[in-house]
């Protein structure tokens, strides 16, 4: 079920699978105590229990206007209990929503030979209204923003919001897999493009291009920490970095940085999280697990660029998209 991947691009992109994969199970866990608790030391890929102690799911709301908006489907009649694991039906080593995505737009670029943003609204309308396509119980709040705007009679292009969660770039690796051998200027333009269709905030487009920019830098050879140090400053300091290595993880992302799904934080604890295990790509993905939170989606950071770097060894590798 694995292959070797051929270029660095497709190891970024197939890091960015296995971070999502590896925390899916303790994804939104906020007490750690009791993510140790219930699943140990997450280092291989695990299937999610419930009830997840920590979820707080049955928050959550979602109504559909009418069929076009009808994205939860038999999933619905769990919104709103209590306990219910947010990925109750994936299995081990499974992607969630936004990396099944993520995957999806792989393939459709690759089909294509290029990126059309109008086509690729196509194919994500149609896939979320697939009946079947994703066993996801829990959806992002864009999703349901959007296809609550769709279902309005909103054209695709105005259904997106301005939305500040790091689950914005998760399919931002797979892009620039996709579109391996483009020039960087353009390879960017692309790259804002895609994400403001759906998270046209600020913040999340400024992470979206760093990454790029990361990963372009990395790709050509350069330290970790010089290109951090370069595109990044504005994220995170090296600095401050090197001098909180010797506290607990869970300390820097939980106290320093919040383990949240907002940009504002997610962004730095993850390039924290690159800094810190820069040559060490199980040992950062796992990290990235273990201080919980929105750890699924701080994997497109931290998971692409410790595999640009690093490679992904065999154990967390996964069948590229066709």
């Amino acid at each position: 079920m694995t292959e070797e991947p051929g270029n660095l691009w497709e190891q970024a992109f197939l890091g960015s699978l296995a971070a999502d994969a590896l925390a899916m199970p303790v994804h939104w866990y906020y007490d750690t105590v009791a993510l140790r608790r219930e699943y140990g030391t997450v280092d291989r890929y695990l299937e999610p229990k419930n009830p997840h102690s920590g979820s707080i799911l049955w928050r959550s709301e979602y109504h559909a206007l009418n069929e076009k908006g009808d994205i939860l489907r038999e999933q619905a009649q769990y919104w709103g209990e209590r306990g219910i694991h947010y990925h109750q039906f994936l299995k081990a080593g499974e992607n969630t929503l936004n990396f099944k995505l993520a995957r999806e737009l792989y393939a459709f670029v690759r089909e294509r030979g290029g990126y059309d943003a109008d086509a690729w609204l196509e194919r994500y309308i149609a896939r979320m209204l697939e009946p079947g396509w994703h066993r996801d119980t829990y959806v992002e709040e864009y999703h349901r923003a959007f296809f609550t705007r769709y279902a309005q009679g909103k054209k695709p292009r105005k259904c997106g919001i301005s939305d500040e969660h790091i689950g914005g770039l998760a399919t931002v690796p797979a892009l620039c897999a996709a579109l391996e051998g483009m020039g960087l200027p353009e390879l960017r333009s692309v790259v804002k493009e895609h994400v403001g269709l759906t998270h046209a905030h600020a913040n999340v487009l400024r992470a979206a291009d760093t990454l790029v920019r990361v990963l372009w830098g990395v790709s050509l050879g350069e330290s970790v920490h010089d290109v951090l140090r370069r595109e990044a400053g504005d994220w995170i300091s090296g600095k401050k970095s090197d001098s909180w290595l010797h506290q607990p993880d869970e300390h820097v992302i939980g106290s320093r940085f919040s383990p949240a799904c907002y940009i504002a934080d997610a962004m730095p604890a993850s390039l924290y999280l690159v800094w810190k295990y820069h040559r060490d790509f199980p040992a950062g993905i796992i990290a990235n697990a273990m201080v919980g939170g929105d750890n699924c989606h701080r994997g497109a950071v931290v998971g692409s660029i410790l595999g640009a770097v690093n490679g992904v060894p065999e154990r967390f590798l996964m069948t590229l998209p066709r």
